[in-house]
């Protein structure tokens, strides 16, 4: 019923389907990773790349390690902390509002897999860099989205 209404405002429909797309894209691919990749561990697509089952109990890159719970409180406090700067946020410009979609949807993703399963599952293994999952990938782009639009955003206060 709320998704309906939302999904009729035509204001935001582009952007509650860009949210909705990364958490589902995101459950969807770590079920697969469950359900098939946990068995055999990790399965060679390319000679730079695999499929790599990992339980993440730390943040990106392998950092913090077994911080689980204080990790599920950052992420929260982070949530917190974006919804309450939203209009700043927001305001920068258009790929800042993407970002923040994607963080956010990111976030609740990684959250979920902390609170349901006790870690975050990773699968994404391009053997040079640590293996993480669609949720950090959106966490970054988002992240850059919005670096990028705070950057204009210096440049023409600086021109002024």
């Amino acid at each position: 019923m709320i998704c309906d209404f939302l999904l009729r405002s035509k204001k935001y429909k582009f952007e509650i389907i860009v949210f909705v797309a990364i958490l589902l894209l995101d459950r969807v691919t770590k079920i697969f990773t469950l359900k098939f990749l946990l068995p055999k561990g990790s399965i060679d697509i390319l000679p730079f790349f695999s499929l790599t089952y990992v339980e993440n109990t730390g943040s990106a890159f392998g950092l913090f390690q077994n911080a689980n719970l204080f990790l599920l409180i950052v992420s929260l406090l982070v949530l917190f902390l974006m919804i309450k700067w939203r209009k700043d946020i927001l305001s920068l410009g258009s790929l800042a509002k993407y970002g923040y979609l994607m963080i956010f949807a990111g976030a609740l993703g990684n959250i979920y897999d902390r609170i349901v399963l006790g870690h975050v599952v990773d699968f994404l293994d391009f053997h040079f860099w640590p293996v993480f999952n669609i949720a950090d990938s959106a966490i970054c782009v988002g992240a850059t989205f919005i670096a990028f639009d705070i950057l204009k955003a210096k440049k023409k206060e600086i021109k002024k």
